[in-house]
């Protein structure tokens, strides 16, 4: 399988400053150097982006401004909703499984707070189905606030719902704390998380806004090689598995709840790394909101149905508890710049899995997951890698 052999990361947050270009480029330019690439190197382009936030919609392109050596070269975009970046990671990954490239170039990028907040959530709920959940006028937080309600009434008075969702925000936060890149950089604790304030209003019952992932700006980078090239770079982590589930589009054609979708790719993820969920060092999951958490920890086996909020509570995927998730902060706290999420994932996880995290750091893992999810579990990809080489780097800054 191929290996990333370098990345690039601009910090995330509201970056007035940038544009998708100038983001675009700095992703760019930093994960050739860090993987010790020019643009005549690069075999390929791929572009995470979903677009509609501005004017530019077509920046397959704009990484060619990175370096004169790229032009030529193709260069395409890639759109899969919220999972757009890690869209465009597999589209990568099946060039080189062609052997029509042996380096590719993969940037995820999102220019999102040039909008207003309800320009922002048309666009974002135009990653629904339009003819029933989107016509009717729910936005995101609408849609993950009805699992919310339908988890709670399927299992009972016995699922304390707020407490887990609060102790998932709270340590998203105490871990973005600790992520220079990171848009929120604060630890806001349990108790301001579990309680609704003026400072934590109710978005959508029982989701507050510390249970919703941040609008954000930014944009991350890999260079990926194949196998056998990337043995001469310093650094390469290797993609033990990386599978793709696509489900129905309408919430009324699925028990959304199940989360059958990414349930079925961490199924064949393991199945195709030949591990179990017991085998895993940490994950990085899609919790662009908390109850989204949640179900992914059902998803991946590290819960029974029904189950997913003890795991919150009980300390499981906390720093130190039995499968560390999110170290990165998630998207809760890191941010949510929907095209560079999938490949900010991946960014985070190489950086674990070559000792590179600097704070965020935890022991020498082996084995990491990155579950990234398109719309409301529709679009899922899963990830499994494991690092071959770590080189010497010392850790990570923010720019």
């Amino acid at each position: 399988m191929p290996c990333i052999v370098g990345w690039g990361h601009t910090r995330f947050g509201r970056l007035d400053k940038e544009t998708l270009e100038s983001l675009i480029v700095r992703a760019s330019c930093d994960a050739m150097a860090d993987a010790g690439v020019d643009g005549r190197d690069i075999d390929a382009i791929f572009v995470g982006n979903l677009g509609g936030f501005e004017p530019q919609s077509f920046p397959a392109s704009l990484p060619l401004q990175a370096d004169a050596g790229l032009r030529f070269k193709p260069a395409t975009r890639c759109e899969n909703a919220c999972a757009s970046g890690s869209a465009a990671i597999h589209a990568a990954l099946d060039r080189i499984a062609a052997r029509r490239a042996r380096i590719v170039l993969v940037v995820g990028a999102e220019k999102m707070t040039g909008l207003p907040a309800s320009e922002v959530a048309k666009v974002l709920a135009s990653a629904s189905y339009m003819r029933e959940e989107g016509g009717q006028g729910l936005t995101f937080p609408g849609i993950f606030a009805r699992m919310a309600q339908d988890y709670s009434a399927r299992y009972g008075d016995e699922v304390d719902l707020g407490d887990a969702l609060a102790m998932v925000a709270a340590k998203n936060h105490f871990n973005g704390s600790l992520n220079p890149l990171a848009h929120i950089q604060k630890d806001l604790g349990y108790d301001f998380c579990r309680q609704e304030s003026e400072k934590n209003r109710m978005v959508a019952a029982p989701l507050k806004v510390s249970d919703c992932s941040t609008v954000a700006d930014g944009a991350a980078a890999l260079v990926i090689a194949a196998a056998d090239t990337a043995a001469a770079f310093a650094k390469a982590v290797r993609f033990r598995a990386a599978r793709q589930v696509n489900d129905f589009l309408p919430m009324s054609r699925r028990d959304v709840i199940d989360f059958a979708g990414p349930k079925e790719a961490f199924a064949r993820a393991y199945a195709d790394a030949g591990i179990t969920v017991d085998d895993l060092s940490f994950a990085e999951v899609h919790d662009c909101f908390t109850v989204a958490e949640l179900l992914a920890y059902e998803a991946m086996g590290l819960a029974a149905s029904g189950h997913g909020w003890e795991r919150a509570l009980d300390g499981s995927t906390g720093r130190d508890g039995r499968l560390p998730v999110n170290l990165s902060g998630g998207l809760k706290a890191k941010g949510h710049p929907v095209g560079a999420t999938g490949v900010s994932m991946h960014v985070m996880a190489a950086m674990q899995l070559t000792g590179s995290a600097g704070a965020m750091q935890v022991g020498q893992p082996q084995l990491g997951a990155v579950f990234n999810m398109g719309g409301s579990a529709v679009a899922n990809y899963v990830s499994i890698l494991e690092p071959v080489r770590t080189g010497t780097d010392g850790g990570v800054t923010a720019q």
